[in-house]
C-alpha cells in the first residue's frame, strides 16, 4: 500500500545557497542588457591536437583546449575581458578566468583562475582540477569567487549543443560550450564528416556592441579550428 506522503508534491525551501545562486542570476538578468551570439566551430585540428599532446604523453582535455583558447582570443580582444561596475567599465591587463562548476545538490560555483593568460595548458589543466577539487570541499576564497574577468561554462559532456549562459556579472562577457557533434558537411564534389562543438557567447551590451562581440566570437572559432600543439 503507497504511503500518503508518496502522493504528495515535494516543497524544497529556496535557501541557504541555493538561494544565494538564485539571487545572484535575478539579479544579473534585472541589471545587465544580455545579448548571445551563437556559433559553431570545427574540432578537427583541436581533437588532433588532443592526441598529439596524449601521445607526447600529455593528458589534455577538450576543455582545457578549448580554455586555451578562449584565453589566446580574450589577449586580442580586451575590451571583452573585465567588469560593468557602477556605470564604470574596467578592462583587465590579465586574463582571469572564471569556470563554471556544478555541485552536489544543485550548486554551481564559478571561480577564477588568476593569471589564466600566463599559464601553460598544462599549468591550465591543474589550476582548473584544483579549482573544482576545492569548489567540492567549500574551501574557495572570496577573491577567488569575486575576481573573474571573463568566465566559460562548460555543457559539452551533456547533449546541449547550444545555450544561453547568463553573466557572472558584473564580469562583461561569458562563453557557454556545448556538445561536440558530428556533422555532414559539403567537400569537393562529395559529403564529409566533422566534428563541431557550439560556441554561445553572452555579453552586457551596455559594455561592447553586437560587431565587437561577434568579431570575438568569430576569432575565437577561428583559434579552434587552426589550433595547434
Amino acid at each position: 500500500m503507497m504511503d500518503a506522503a508518496d502522493t504528495e508534491d515535494r516543497v524544497v525551501p529556496l535557501r541557504g545557497a541555493r538561494a544565494m545562486i538564485a539571487d545572484k542570476m535575478l539579479s544579473s538578468l534585472q541589471g545587465a542588457a544580455q545579448l548571445t551570439h551563437h556559433a559553431r566551430a570545427d574540432m578537427g585540428a583541436m581533437l588532433a591536437a588532443k592526441a598529439q599532446f596524449k601521445a607526447d604523453g600529455i593528458a589534455l582535455s577538450v576543455e582545457d583546449l578549448l580554455m586555451g583558447a578562449v584565453v589566446q582570443t580574450l589577449g586580442r580582444h580586451p575590451d571583452i575581458n573585465g567588469t560593468l561596475k557602477e556605470r564604470s567599465i574596467t578592462l583587465s591587463k590579465s586574463v582571469d578566468l572564471g569556470v563554471a562548476i556544478a555541485l552536489p545538490g544543485n550548486l554551481l560555483a564559478a571561480p577564477a583562475i588568476f593569471g589564466a593568460d600566463k599559464m601553460t595548458l598544462p599549468e591550465l589543466r591543474a589550476a582548473r582540477r584544483d579549482l573544482s577539487e576545492r569548489a567540492k570541499t567549500n574551501k574557495l576564497t572570496v577573491a577567488e569567487m569575486t575576481g573573474g574577468t571573463f568566465t566559460v561554462s562548460n555543457l559539452g559532456l551533456s547533449r546541449v549543443e547550444q545555450f544561453t549562459p547568463i553573466l557572472n556579472t558584473p564580469q562583461i562577457g561569458i562563453l557557454g560550450i556545448g556538445r561536440v557533434v558530428e556533422t555532414a558537411v559539403r567537400e569537393g564534389d562529395g559529403i564529409a564528416w566533422r566534428s563541431f562543438t557550439g560556441l554561445s557567447l553572452t555579453f552586457d551590451h551596455r559594455a561592447i556592441d553586437g560587431a565587437p562581440a561577434a568579431d570575438f566570437l568569430t576569432d575565437l572559432c577561428q583559434t579552434i579550428e587552426s589550433f595547434a600543439p
